[in-house]
C-alpha cells in the first residue's frame, strides 16, 4: 500500500487585481484532488524564474524522503518559468516515482499523453541549455579577441585597476613596482646559458623573495617564464608565435614593442602540451609590457629546450620541421615513411588535389641540399657582417617585419580559398598569389640586407661551429641553425629555393 501524500503547490510574486491569489491556486488544487487529503505548499512574494524559493524547498526535501505521491500545481508557471528547472524537477519526479499535475494545462505525467509532454519539454530543455553554453562561449572568445581580462589569479607582478574598453568597463593589469623588479631579476638571470632554474629559486630565496605562499618551486618560475603578459609584444614576439602555431588575433602593426600579452585557450586547441601552442590566441594586452622581447624569448626557447619541462610532442623527423614548403602551392610539406625511407609530400596534395604536388622528394636529399647551402651562405655572409655600436633596432626592420607579415597573411588567406573554388577563381588567386610572392621575395631581400648589420658576430661564430661539425650535431642545434639562417625552404624534386633571415 503506498502511504505517501498528495501535495499542492502555490506561488504568486506580488498581489494584483489581475493575478490569483495563493488561496484561490490551491483551491483549485483540492478541487483536482476530488476532496481527497493533501499538504500544502506557499510561496508568497518569490518569482518563478529559479527555485530559491522556500517551501518550494520543503517540498523537494520531503520528496526525496519519499513522503510524496503526487504534485497537484494551478499552472505550470506556478511553479517554474525555466524549462530548464521544470525539466530538473521532472526528472527529479521521475527518480522518486512521483506523478505531477497542472489544473490549467491538464498536464498529468499519470498518462501516456502526460509523459510524451514531459519528454518533449526535456529535449527542449536540452536543447536550451547547449544553446546557452553556446553563448556563453561565443561571448568568452569575443572578449578574449578583444583584449579583455577574463579573471583570474593576478599574474606575480602586478595588480589590477578598472578600465574601459571600448565603453565597456573591464580591468587591467598595472606594473606593481615592489614585486616587478623581482620578474626582471628572474627573466635577466635565466637568459644567461649557465643559470638554472634552480640558481634562480637558491637566489630568491638568499634575497628573501617569496613569489606564493608554496615557496619557490621550479615549476612557479617555468610558468611565470613562459607567460607573454610580461612581454613587450614586437614584431619578434608575433613571428615566434605564429611560427609555433598559435592564431595571433591582432594585426601585426599592433605588435609596437610597448604592450603586453595575453595568451587564451583556442575553440581548436587539443594539445595540453606546455609548449604546444598551436590553437592557442595571442592577443595583445591594454597593460604596458615590462620585459624585453630580445630576453623574452632567449628565456622560452631555453625553457622549451629544458629536456624537464620539454613537450611530449617533438619533431623528430627533420630539423627542417615546420620550413619546408610545397615550391607549387606553398602548403606545408609532410613527412612519410616508405619502407624505411623518409620522403616529404605536399599536404594539400593529399587533402583534395587541388595541388599538382613537390614531386618526389627524399628528406635526407633536401636536408643535404639545404646544408650546403647554408654553408655557402655563411661563407658569403662574413664577408659583409658588421655590427652597430648602439646595437639599436632600426625603425626600418620593424616596418619591413609587419609588411612581410601581411603579405604572408594575405598568401596564406588566398590559399585558403582555393578548396572547392571554380577554375576562375582559382586562375585569380594564383596570379595574386604571384604578385604577393614577388613581393614578399623583395621584402624579405631588404629585411636581410638591414639585419646583415645587426647579427651578432659570438651567435654567428657559433652557428660557424655547429656548421664545421655538423655530422655530431644534435637535433635541437640543428634546428636552431636552421631557425636562426632560414625563414623558409619553398621546395619541388626539380628546385629548392630558400628564404634566408640574413
Amino acid at each position: 500500500m503506498d502511504n505517501r501524500i498528495d501535495a499542492a503547490y502555490a506561488r504568486q510574486s506580488v498581489d494584483k487585481k489581475d493575478s490569483i491569489s495563493i488561496e484561490s491556486q490551491i483551491d483549485f488544487c483540492g478541487h483536482e484532488l476530488k476532496g481527497g487529503s493533501y499538504k500544502a505548499y506557499q510561496d508568497k512574494g518569490f518569482s518563478g524564474k529559479n527555485t530559491d524559493r522556500p517551501d518550494f524547498q520543503n517540498l523537494l526535501r520531503d520528496i526525496r524522503a519519499g513522503l510524496i505521491r503526487r504534485v497537484v500545481v494551478y499552472k505550470l508557471d506556478r511553479i517554474s518559468r525555466s524549462i530548464i528547472d521544470f525539466a530538473n524537477m521532472m526528472e527529479l519526479f521521475q527518480k522518486y516515482n512521483v506523478e505531477f499535475v497542472s489544473c490549467q494545462e491538464k498536464f498529468d505525467t499519470s498518462t501516456p499523453m502526460g509523459r510524451a509532454m514531459l519528454n518533449i519539454c526535456i529535449v527542449f530543455a536540452q536543447l536550451e541549455r547547449e544553446t546557452i553554453q553556446m553563448r556563453v562561449t561565443d561571448a568568452y572568445y569575443s572578449r578574449n579577441q578583444r583584449g579583455y581580462r577574463m579573471g583570474g589569479t593576478t599574474p606575480y607582478g602586478f595588480d589590477t585597476e578598472p578600465f574601459v574598453m571600448d565603453g565597456i568597463k573591464t580591468k587591467r593589469l598595472v606594473a606593481k613596482a615592489s614585486d616587478i623588479e623581482n620578474v626582471r631579476i628572474m627573466f635577466d638571470m635565466y637568459s644567461r646559458p649557465e643559470v638554472s632554474l634552480g640558481d634562480i629559486a637558491r637566489r630568491f630565496v638568499e634575497l628573501g623573495i617569496q613569489i606564493n605562499e608554496g615557496g619557490l618551486q621550479r615549476v612557479t618560475f617555468s610558468k611565470m617564464l613562459r607567460n607573454p603578459v610580461y612581454v613587450r609584444a614586437d614584431m619578434d614576439i608575433y613571428e615566434f608565435f605564429k611560427a609555433q602555431g598559435a592564431t595571433t588575433v591582432n594585426d601585426p602593426s599592433d605588435f609596437t614593442g610597448m604592450n603586453g600579452c595575453y595568451l587564451y585557450k583556442g575553440r581548436a586547441q587539443t594539445s595540453k602540451a606546455k609548449d604546444d601552442l598551436s590553437g592557442q590566441m595571442l592577443v595583445v594586452a591594454p597593460h604596458e609590457g615590462v620585459i624585453d622581447s630580445g630576453v623574452w624569448l632567449s628565456c622560452r626557447k631555453k625553457i622549451m629546450n629544458n629536456k624537464s619541462f620539454q613537450s611530449a610532442r617533438k619533431a623528430s623527423n627533420t630539423w627542417l620541421a615546420g620550413k619546408i614548403k610545397c615550391g607549387r602551392c606553398g602548403y606545408a610539406l609532410m613527412s612519410l615513411n616508405i619502407k624505411g625511407i623518409a620522403y616529404t609530400r605536399c599536404k594539400k596534395r593529399a587533402e583534395d588535389k587541388s595541388c599538382e604536388g613537390a614531386g618526389t622528394l627524399r628528406t635526407a636529399d633536401l636536408e643535404r641540399t639545404v646544408y650546403a647551402r647554408m654553408v655557402e651562405k655563411l661563407q658569403g655572409f662574413h664577408t659583409l657582417m658588421k655590427k652597430d655600436e648602439a646595437g639599436a633596432v632600426k625603425p626600418k626592420v620593424t616596418v619591413l617585419k609587419v609588411e612581410l607579415a601581411k603579405v604572408e597573411s594575405e598568401i596564406e588567406k588566398l590559399l585558403n580559398t582555393l578548396t572547392g573554388a571554380s577554375d576562375i577563381l582559382i586562375s585569380y588567386a594564383n596570379t595574386k598569389i604571384t604578385e604577393l610572392d614577388d613581393r614578399k621575395r623583395n621584402l624579405a631581400k631588404q629585411l636581410a640586407e638591414i639585419i646583415a648589420d645587426e647579427v651578432s658576430p659570438d651567435e654567428m661564430l657559433r652557428i660557424s661551429e655547429l656548421l664545421d661539425d655538423w655530422d655530431n650535431a644534435s637535433m635541437e642545434d640543428r634546428r636552431a641553425v636552421a631557425d636562426a639562417l632560414i625563414s623558409r625552404v619553398n621546395a619541388t624534386s626539380e628546385n629548392v629555393d630558400i628564404d634566408w633571415k640574413i
